[in-house]
């Protein structure tokens, strides 16, 4: 089984103090592009969801497709 990181896991590594300044700054790079990768990740996933697998989560179709269309950076 995969574990998939999450920006969430790599917060106390940018919070600690005795980092050095490339660190940090790699720790912060790695939150971004992991938060992206989540983002594709689960448009992707809704992409493919079925109409009553939509009306369990509560969304249409266009919704659905709406979010799935919005590129990764974009919150």
């Amino acid at each position: 089984m995969t574990r998939v990181l999450t920006a969430h896991d790599l917060t106390p590594l940018a919070a600690a103090p005795s980092l050095p300044l490339a660190a940090v700054l790699a720790v912060k790079i790695a939150t971004v592009i992991t938060e992206w990768h989540y983002r594709k990740r689960s448009r992707n996933a809704l992409s493919r969801l079925d109409d009553r697998m939509l009306e369990d989560i509560g969304l249409t179709y266009r919704q659905a497709r709406t979010e799935a269309r919005r590129p990764f950076w974009q919150v």
